[in-house]
């Protein structure tokens, strides 16, 4: 059975056990925590004390420093002694990766410990190696040996630890086994978890990082299922690593945790931008405020039960939506953005560019950039002149009607007036439906008609759920109609916007839901809403339009000034649309941690860079003052590069 959680139709935290860690408590029977991690050498005391300082004046409750040598571990004591000393008492966490005996040390001071299950007793050398099953039980005893002596310090001393595995460190044992895969990742953490269980310890928090938030949502469910089935409760730790900065960070960093927190999953989270930490708490703080009253929404109309839902749907493996193509919707397209200028009175070429179609007086031409919007909704207003070529018009019906140019042009219609009337436009007809309109009947009803695309909107709370629920109903109908997903948001905040839209439409993006979108914020300019919807359409891998960049949030093993670095290979690379750039502060989160990059810039040591390309090492130990003209070398040779003229012609 594909269900991860009880109901995909009504919202309940996932019930936990309760996890201490100092004075903090962790799990369903308490607040959702928000945490970050500092980005100062852990040996410098001063420096780690005063960010730590910021984080929890900024609502930070939890602190994580990395402890990469006994020498950073020691010195936590130092740092907590500081802090205490003036009056902070927040809840410190030891990073470790490669060094059990660190972890040692760390967990004898702080409150909880960090471990990587790819890194703790493994080394990548990205090798394929055959296991029998004696020889893969072999490998586990060995890890046994070397991990149970942590597991029995933290018991002793009553510190938490979190076995947290990311995707891109996968060790070589576990790829061979299982690939790179969700599975892989799952089953890397049940190794050790059982492990610290055959201990008797329990005091544990898991977590599923991915940078790619497909991947990332896919694994936390799958943990879940598999935790499930061996009546295990531990709380979840949630993030997408590598986020990067920016909007990019916060949109990626909220399709994929709010996607999972839609579900009731998650007792903390850490949002990973490449910034200073104490700006990704009020972002962590922003997503889990939804979700302080949701228990108390509305049932959702027409539920699929869940016996069906679990036989139409399964939420581990990704598959898009099976649709027909109707104008330039559906099908093989990539999904659509539609702008609305329904509240435009009077709209001028001039106001297009917002929406990335730019009008040249002088020459009466029209120029469309990357993130150019397919069509514009006008609602009630007629245009008082011709769409650029590139983009259609949508029309309310009645005005369509008065239209003289219905082939650029195309009809809205409400779900009571588009079944009453025969359909007008031979092309494409858009139908407004809530999905309290979805009966059985009525999506019967539109079947029978020809060149017809949904517009679907809900008034539910649990709008995820709700929308999800209505794709369910759909493809039970054997419906193939193309869906365009709308959402509307009454806030001022751009960034509450850009949260909350990345979450109800790009979680459902990534489960390969949607055709288009539509968002209205009448508070927020028609610009910040396009480059949102391209945004929510990049981080779900739906429709690339522009450079990614996958970019660790930075600590103290950065090697070097990872957002200065990060601002000036984008000024150099951002027109690359398609490409993939991973931008790493040191090894650990290097090579593996890339995911599927095409080009890697990674911190080797003091001023020394390491280049690759995907996860084969290019250039060693290139002058950081060179690096980024040596990467645009690499990426010109492998005949990817254009030059800016070009990229925009």
């Amino acid at each position: 059975m594909n269900a991860y959680i009880p109901d995909f139709t009504k919202y309940q935290r996932r019930k936990t056990r309760t996890v201490q860690i100092g004075d903090l408590y962790m799990g369903s029977d308490f607040p959702i925590r928000v945490q970050s991690m500092t980005t100062t050498d852990t040996l410098d005391t001063a420096a780690s004390v005063a960010q730590i300082k910021r984080m929890v004046a900024a609502g930070c409750e939890l602190v994580r420093l990395t402890a990469p040598s006994m020498k950073e571990a020691e010195n936590l004591a130092v740092i907590k002694k500081e802090l205490q000393q003036q009056g902070i008492n927040v809840p410190l966490v030891a990073d470790i990766h490669f060094t059990p005996n660190a972890a040692e040390i760390a967990a004898r001071i702080v409150e909880k410990v960090r471990i990587n299950p790819g890194n703790y007793v493994d080394k990548k050398k990205f090798e394929l190696i055959e296991y029998s099953d004696a020889d893969y039980a072999e490998e586990l005893d060995r890890i046994r040996t070397r991990f149970t002596p942590l597991v029995r310090i933290c018991k002793e001393y009553g510190t938490a630890m979190r076995i947290g595995t990311n995707h891109g460190s996968l060790s070589d044992r576990i790829m061979s086994r299982y690939g790179d895969t969700a599975h892989g990742m799952v089953e890397s953490a049940m190794e050790f978890l059982r492990i610290a269980e055959d201990e008797g310890f329990h005091n544990i928090v898991l977590s599923m990082k991915s940078s790619n938030p497909q991947v990332m949502v896919e694994a936390y469910r799958l943990l879940v299922h598999t935790m499930n089935q061996h009546n295990m409760l531990y709380p979840l730790h949630l993030g997408v690593t590598e986020a990067g900065d920016g909007d990019d960070g916060r949109i990626k960093s909220a399709l994929g945790i709010g996607s999972l927190l839609e579900d009731g999953i998650g007792d903390t989270i850490r949002v990973s931008l490449t910034e200073d930490p104490e700006f990704e708490v009020p972002v962590a703080q922003q997503l889990v405020a939804r979700y302080t009253n949701r228990p108390t929404h509305l049932p959702i109309a027409q539920p699929i039960p869940q016996a069906e839902a679990v036989q139409l749907w399964n939420p581990f493996t990704y598959q898009k939506r099976e649709t027909q193509e109707v104008g330039s919707l559906g099908g093989g397209n990539v999904p659509r953005v539609i702008a609305n200028y329904s509240m435009v009175d009077s709209l001028t070429p001039e106001q297009l560019t917002e929406v990335g179609h730019v009008y040249d007086a002088r020459l009466d031409k029209w120029h469309m950039t990357d993130l150019g919007c397919d069509f514009i909704y006008r609602g009630s207003h007629h245009t008082s002149f011709m769409l650029p070529n590139g983009v259609k018009g949508l029309y309310d019906a009645e005005i369509w009607n008065t239209l003289t140019d219905k082939l650029n042009n195309f009809p809205v219609f409400t779900l009571e007036a588009y079944l009453q009337s025969p359909v007008a436009s031979q092309t494409l007809n858009m139908v407004k439906v809530q999905t309290s309109e979805l009966t059985s009947q009525t999506i019967h009803a539109l079947i029978s008609k020809n060149n017809t695309v949904l517009w679907l909107d809900t008034a539910s709370e649990h709008a995820v759920a709700d929308l999800r629920n209505a794709f369910l109903q759909l493809k039970k109908a054997k419906c193939t109609l193309p869906v365009v997903v709308t959402r509307s948001y009454n806030t001022a905040n751009t960034e509450t916007a850009m949260l909350h839209a990345s979450t109800d439409i790009g979680s459902l993006l990534t489960d390969g839901f949607g055709d288009g979108l539509m968002l209205t914020a009448p508070m927020v300019s028609n610009n910040r809403l396009n480059a949102i919807a391209f945004g929510i359409l990049q981080a779900a891998r739906a429709r690339i339009t522009k450079t990614e960049y996958i970019s660790c949030p930075s600590c103290g093993r950065t090697l070097f000034d990872l957002q200065e670095t990060t601002a000036l290979i984008r000024k150099h690379t951002d027109h690359l649309k398609g490409v993939k750039i991973a931008i790493m502060g040191c090894i650990v989160n290097g090579p593996g941690e890339m995911a599927d990059a095409d080009y890697g810039y990674v911190g080797s040591g003091p001023g020394k860079i390491t280049l690759y390309k995907g996860k084969e090492v290019v250039k060693k130990g290139v002058n950081k003052e060179t690096a980024v003209q040596e990467l645009i070398g690499i990426i010109r040779e492998d005949g990817r590069w254009i030059e800016v003229g070009e990229a925009t012609s």
